[in-house]
């Protein structure tokens, strides 16, 4: 069996505050992009066997994909085993969310391929004991999420979205760039609401993240590289999740297109730079 698992990018992220259990209360638009790690899935007699070409991953019981087997053998007491190939090409550590998708792509097909018949709901809930983008990817359409991440609500509409990204040659520590937040204990209420955007204008005008302020002051290249984004045409650039990846959303896909072919001839070859589409 064969699983696609996408990337996503933060149309908005929020901190609203610290909880007394050390994580964050947030309010987010989380999308999904037509950026693709490919799983690729084996059943066997016994044990869970996970290899990760080209890659210097860890293929062992720390990675987040034998993670999620593991989780829903022990949840459902199947006794069986799995070969799993996992081929990357969402960056490791680029706030895209490849591993938590890699995570929910896992949950899904085995489930499927094992005829556990674990509900929708129950896999969301595993998911959030591996990590809080991966009931997102479950869920499997665009989303509004709130508290940790893993409240989430359906958007009734999101416009074609074409983006061109730029993955820098560094990666930024999630726990690192919250820590630098340095907000106080809160019980602050979610005053943000939405169900819908309206056009491409409306995503534009909402895109901010508030920790840009914190990983733009630990690396403060990340303003040049949105400022490129912003002169090949970008109607508005922004950090995805907690970076170092940033994205820029373009009237049209052959706007966007252009603009990647322009940044890569100006950027270092270390840079990657993607061309994706919203999903969903």
């Amino acid at each position: 069996m064969r699983r696609l698992a996408p990337a996503k990018v933060n149309l908005f992220l929020h901190i609203l505050g610290k909880r007394p259990d050390g994580y964050h209360n947030l309010a987010s638009v989380m999308q999904q992009i037509s950026l693709f790690d490919e799983l690729e899935f084996e059943l066997c007699p016994g044990g869970i066997s996970l290899s990760c070409p080209g890659t210097d991953l860890s293929a062992g019981e720390d990675n987040l994909v034998y993670r999620a087997a593991a989780a829903l053998f022990n949840y459902t007491g199947y006794t069986g085993g799995v070969g799993i190939t996992l081929r990357k090409n969402i960056p490791s550590g680029a706030g895209l969310g490849g591993g938590s998708s890699d995570a929910a792509a896992t949950l899904v097909a085995l489930n499927e391929l094992c005829s556990l018949n674990v509900s929708h709901k129950e896999l969301m809930k595993i998911g959030a004991r591996l990590g809080a983008d991966v009931p997102f990817f479950i869920f499997g359409t665009s989303a509004y999420a709130t508290g940790t991440g893993t409240e989430l609500a359906s958007l009734s509409y999101v416009p074609e979205l074409n983006m061109v990204l730029i993955k820098p040659p560094f990666s930024l520590s999630t726990k690192d760039v919250y820590g630098g937040l340095n907000l106080p204990l809160t019980k602050k209420k979610n005053n943000y609401s939405i169900s819908r955007f309206y056009d491409l204008n409306d995503v534009v005008r909402g895109m901010r993240n508030d920790l840009e302020t914190v990983s733009f002051r630990m690396r403060p290249e990340l303003a040049d590289f949105r400022q490129i984004l912003m002169g090949e045409g970008a109607l508005g650039a922004l950090m995805s999740g907690s970076g170092p990846t940033l994205f820029g959303v373009f009237a049209d896909e052959k706007t966007a297109r252009q603009a990647r072919e322009a940044i890569i001839k100006k950027i270092s070859s270390q840079c990657l730079v993607f061309f994706a589409q919203s999903l969903y």
